[in-house]
């Protein structure tokens, strides 16, 4: 007898593949371009920032330096960092500069581990318990899969802490520094980390501290030294734009991942063909929508759904196939969810301040073909 669902995923999968492929095709020299013109507008508001904090006498002048560097700091987080070490442009010719291998992120997060916890960890196996470190953040819970500790309870004033120092946490998080300090609550344990060994220990150390200390000692030590007797003007402004481009991407991430409708799966789950595997990146992610210009701050991740389905594609790729995945996924009966960033936001909120709560964990239930 036919399996419906198996039928759907099938269809689900031959449609997105052939979408890829079509994609890929076009990549080339306008997404080099696109990139070589963020990068010009992230140098110069570097530039533009660093000097008005240091000259700037009046609030006015010193705002505009905090946003300038804000502005730098966000757009290589997230339209040129990340993609690059996705390797969205590893073999596109004329964009060697921002090649995964070798590329060095201006965040405090080192890349190494990044890759390895994000990129594969995370994005093979997205809300799956046991396998995605990220179905918690610290001592956040944000789906039902990681288990109920008393420190939940107080995780939505945790969020007053974490969001605003979110770069430094991923840190934590990825090196396996976390690790060190609590376990995940599932047979796992830890979610880097093969042990507590001393070996594991200073490899956790050595990979939070070797981007740490240099990134820190450049951004709150040698730029305000420069200003003399303005050092605490310079730290605050670093500090400033630093803080913001941490809440702008915490805001940005949990959009993506984190809702009631959002779907989260127990230990030991697994697709069973690619098809499947497509359905559960669009079931565990949601979309937001925003104009462009936000959209390129965001580093194209307002369209998560797309980039958990093709994560090497570059931003602009992303943007230009969502009409298209949202009328595949309508298509094959797998919910394509997006809304407002507003709305999107406060339904995370509401989530995560639900998962407070010791309830049980659960998956989301797919809609019927």
């Amino acid at each position: 007898m036919a399996n419906p669902s198996a039928d759907r995923y099938r269809r689900l999968g031959q449609e997105l593949d052939a979408l890829k492929a079509r994609i890929q095709l076009q990549l080339g020299d306008a997404d080099v371009a696109h990139m070589r013109k963020v990068q010009r507008v992230s140098t110069a508001a570097e530039v533009v920032g660093r000097t008005l904090l240091h000259v700037s006498l009046d609030p006015v002048t010193f705002t505009a330096g905090v946003a300038a560097l804000w502005l730098h700091k966000q757009l290589e987080a997230t339209e040129i960092g990340h993609t690059a070490l996705h390797g969205a442009f590893d073999k596109l010719p004329g964009g060697e500069r921002w090649a995964a291998d070798g590329f060095r992120w201006d965040v405090p997060i080192d890349e190494e581990s990044w890759r390895s916890g994000h990129n594969h960890k995370h994005h093979g196996n997205t809300n799956i318990a046991g396998k995605d470190p990220d179905i918690h953040f610290g001592p956040v819970r944000l789906t039902q899969q990681t288990p109920h500790a008393p420190v939940h309870e107080r995780q939505a004033w945790w969020l007053l802490l974490v969001v605003p120092t979110f770069g430094f946490g991923m840190n934590l998080h990825f090196t396996g520094m976390a690790d060190l300090f609590a376990d995940n609550g599932l047979s796992t344990r830890l979610d880097v980390l093969p042990d507590r060994s001393l070996a594991s220990r200073r490899l956790a150390w050595k990979r939070a501290l070797r981007k740490y200390v240099p990134y820190y000692a450049k951004n709150f030590v040698f730029y305000p030294a420069l200003a003399g007797p303005m050092f605490w003007k310079v730290l605050l402004g670093n500090l400033l734009a630093e803080t913001a481009r941490d809440v702008y991407s915490a805001a940005t991430i949990y959009c993506g991942h984190v809702g009631g409708d959002v779907a989260s799966w127990p230990e030991g789950t697994k697709a069973q063909s690619r098809g499947e595997w497509y359905a559960m990146q669009i079931e565990a992610t949601n979309d937001f929508e925003v104009p462009r210009w936000v959209s390129i701050l965001c580093g194209g991740l307002d369209r998560q759904i797309e980039h958990h389905l093709f994560p090497q594609l570059p931003p602009e790729r992303l943007r230009q196939i969502a009409p298209e995945v949202k009328a595949i996924c309508e298509r094959n009966g797998v919910a394509y969810k997006t809304g407002t960033w507003g709305k999107q936001l406060k339904k995370a909120l509401a989530h995560i301040k639900r998962l407070s709560r010791d309830e049980g964990p659960r998956a989301v239930l797919r809609e019927a073909a």
